[in-house]
């Protein structure tokens, strides 16, 4: 008898048997690799993916004695000769379902495939082939559309999805073996309201709004043309709605609806950035009523596997979110696109479940121009062979679209992009609430001055030290306010609902911010100054002028500026955004932010990349040369970071609640809620000034035996300002080139 787990027990009775492992992990596998049509491929994976188990050295190991031993490899050679070339794909993901996808060849850190298959392994027991019957031929999923262009992207991405299958199975199969042994039954798993109750809990909530107003009248028809839509075929969309246009509730709504017509299993949501997940996420429970708790599943770097040093901290939230197994997924574009070209098992995991989802990606022009091109082949991947709609949902629609003309098509873009929306030009005139101009170039004390000449302003710049600096200039005056990254989520809440209620009294309110508060902030401005930066970015920054509509757009303006101090000049990425917007309004001056002006600013931008800056590290083409015994796997998670880590978070004991969360740390065997309360109280800083603040014991690690560095704690908190957040180029301790602030 051949065993894949073992429990304590001596007589060996309530061990898992390999056979019965293996079967069920088959079983799962092909169950989630039915959801893009690759059944047979998912079953033969999980029959395969521990037959080194079949051999005296594992088995020897099982029974205690400290054997190493390779039993993944032995079920890679046995897919290459059963399957031939095509078993080669199969190979990838059963030799790496723990040590995760490695590359073909020798060009990364981990023992590459082809290393592994030349190894000596110890003899199998023939007795495999008694109690496992593989699948005879594998084929390509029938319904799979092939692009020559990128066939090998194609058969990779093909991997890791059946990767995911597997490990999700392996998983799963494997600790419903342990939690049974151990407490008599299963852990719980996935679950929340079925689909179709959740569209009627949205229908309960939209029935309540009210056509009292232009705006909202708008915003109902919006609402109606855009689920009119629902019974299209899947694949991708365009929802192209000014800011005010209601498109956050009519996207779910789409979604919901157009899941529930074609028999997808849930909505993905993809956000930019942290604090609007959090926000949106808010949003979608309370729009869906008692079945919001339970159907939505949050999902960004505070919930990440990889962060939590402690495997018993496992509770029904954290499992959920390893594979996505929630009706509503609301996650950051991060997570969702560093997910679709990892090569962990950890981050691999949810990815079968992306197949067969509406993915809506909110503000879709954020995605990194590096990385821009393996992003949108991703996107188009996932609408052409895994039943995924997906849904750019913007005001300012990248040009991303392939189309037959040559002046207009993103090579490699997504072919058939439909729109959702009611006639895009009449929504931009009709929703229009501002008017945008080029004042002029701005030295510190003209900005000075134009903040002054209007009561309730605000201010965007591009950078936090010019943030600090304007906002000092300005702090004597009534209502002055600042925000900026340098304050933890809890505290730059609490200042916006302090600024919310100074504009709504009517009172002075001026406000100096950096771009963080384009990000979807609901606030409402006469008039906004924004420093140049891309054309979307300004768009964005409109969005919190005359928001709510209220006043004539020749009453509202947006003021672009220049700025005349070199020592506040954006990075070299938003100076060239910065141009192409100037060179967009020569052209489109009286209407900067029209359709047809945003519509040039991206192919402008576009094509002053060119093809190798939409793809700096060249990922599609080191696939395409890999071929199929090359396939990089971990080269392309090493490669593909849409944000490099350069930052460490700073834990800011601000309230009550906050230094409770840190105290729990001393008592905790699990840390995965402890750091979701801690997560709003972090405030990420770049590592020169994250080591200066180590260096002179501003910093320390919270429980450091337990967690490591883990939980890093502001311990000098007059480094934290009330007005300016947390300090850490104060010249008590800096060091000369760690003022960067």
């Amino acid at each position: 008898m051949y065993y894949a787990h073992s429990t304590p027990s001596i007589n060996k009775t309530d061990w898992q048997t390999l056979e019965g492992h293996l079967k069920t992990v088959g079983q799962l596998a092909a169950e989630r690799a039915d959801r893009f049509g690759a059944g047979p491929w998912g079953e033969a994976a999980g029959l395969l993916h521990d037959l080194g188990k079949y051999t005296a050295p594992f088995q020897r190991r099982l029974e205690g004695l400290p054997e190493r031993v390779d039993h993944s490899t032995a079920g890679a050679h046995v897919a290459i000769e059963k399957y031939s070339q095509l078993g080669h794909l199969l190979a990838y993901l059963i030799a790496g379902h723990h040590a995760g996808l490695a590359n073909g060849r020798d060009i990364g850190e981990r023992t590459p495939l082809q290393n592994r298959l030349e190894a000596d392994l110890p003899p199998l027991d023939p007795a495999w082939q008694q109690e496992i019957a593989l699948p005879r031929n594998l084929l390509p999923p029938a319904h799979f559309q092939q692009r020559r262009d990128r066939a090998f992207f194609q058969y990779a991405f093909l991997a890791r999805m059946l990767f995911s299958c597997l490990v999700d199975a392996d998983f799963v199969d494997t600790e419903a073996f342990y939690a049974t042994h151990e407490k008599g039954v299963p852990h719980a798993r996935g679950g929340g309201p079925p689909l179709g109750i959740l569209r009627d809990a949205l229908d309960q909530r939209l029935a309540t709004f009210k056509a009292d107003s232009d705006v909202n009248r708008l915003r109902g028809e919006i609402l109606f043309h855009v689920r009119a839509q629902a019974e299209l075929p899947p694949g991708r969309f365009s929802l192209t709605v000014p800011t005010g246009g209601g498109k956050t509730l009519a996207s779910l709504a789409f979604a919901l609806d157009h899941a529930i017509a074609h028999g997808m299993d849930r909505v993905i949501y993809v956000i930019p950035f942290t604090s609007i997940v959090e926000q949106n996420a808010a949003v979608f429970r309370d729009a869906l009523g008692e079945y919001g708790a339970a159907a939505v599943l949050e999902h960004h770097s505070a919930f990440d596997a990889d962060n939590q040093r402690d495997r018993h901290s496992i509770d029904k939230l954290r499992r959920d979110s390893e594979n996505w197994d929630a009706p509503i997924i609301v996650t950051t574009a991060v997570q969702f696109f560093e997910s679709l070209f990892a090569a962990k098992t950890s981050r691999c995991r949810k990815l079968h479940n992306i197949a067969g989802s509406v993915v809506i990606l909110d503000e879709a022009q954020t995605m990194p121009l590096p990385l821009l091109r393996p992003s949108v082949a991703a996107l188009d991947e996932l609408a052409l062979n895994y039943r995924t709609s997906v849904v750019l949902c913007t005001a300012t629609q990248p040009a991303l679209a392939e189309t037959d003309d040559p002046k207009r098509s993103f090579i490699g873009g997504l072919r058939n992009l439909k729109e959702l929306a009611p006639d895009p030009q009449h929504l931009y005139r009709q929703l229009e609430r501002v008017t945008v101009r080029h004042i002029r170039t701005l030295d510190d004390d003209e900005l000075h001055d134009e903040l002054l000449k209007t009561e309730q302003v605000l201010c965007i710049v591009n950078n936090r030290r010019h943030a600090r600096a304007l906002f000092e200039s300005i702090v004597d005056q009534s209502g002055a306010y600042h925000l900026t990254t340098s304050m933890c989520a809890v505290h730059r809440r609490q200042v916006l609902a302090e600024i919310r209620a100074v504009l709504e009294s009517g009172a002075p309110c001026r406000v100096v911010s950096t771009s963080l508060i384009e990000a979807g902030v609901d606030v409402d401005f006469p008039r906004v100054l924004r420093a140049e930066a891309g054309l979307d970015s300004i768009a964005q920054a409109a969005g919190r002028c005359n928001r709510e509509g209220k006043r004539r757009a020749a009453d509202s303006e947006v003021a672009i500026f220049a700025t005349a101090n070199e020592d506040w000049a954006p990075p070299p990425e938003l100076k060239q955004f910065a141009q192409v917007t100037r060179e967009v309004l020569r052209q489109h001056g009286d209407d900067p932010l029209s359709l047809e002006a945003i519509d040039a600013y991206f192919r402008q931008l576009y094509w002053q990349q060119g093809s190798k800056q939409l793809d700096r590290h060249d990922l599609l083409k080191l696939v395409e040369d890999g071929r199929l015994d090359g396939l990089p796997f971990e080269t392309l998670e090493q490669k593909f970071r849409m944000i490099e880590n350069t930052q460490r978070a700073v834990i800011i004991p601000f309230d009550d609640t906050a230094r409770n969360a840190l105290r729990k740390l001393a008592h905790a065997e699990g840390v995965g809620g402890i750091a979701r309360e801690l997560q709003p109280y972090t405030v990420q800083v770049p590592r020169q000034g994250f080591a200066a603040l180590e260096r002179v014991g501003a910093i320390a690690a919270v429980e450091p035996d337990k967690f490591g560095d883990q939980f890093m704690k502001l311990v000098n908190e007059d480094l934290y300002d009330d007005w300016l957040g947390l300090n850490w180029s104060d010249p008590t301790f800096r060091s000369g080139e760690s003022n960067i602030w």
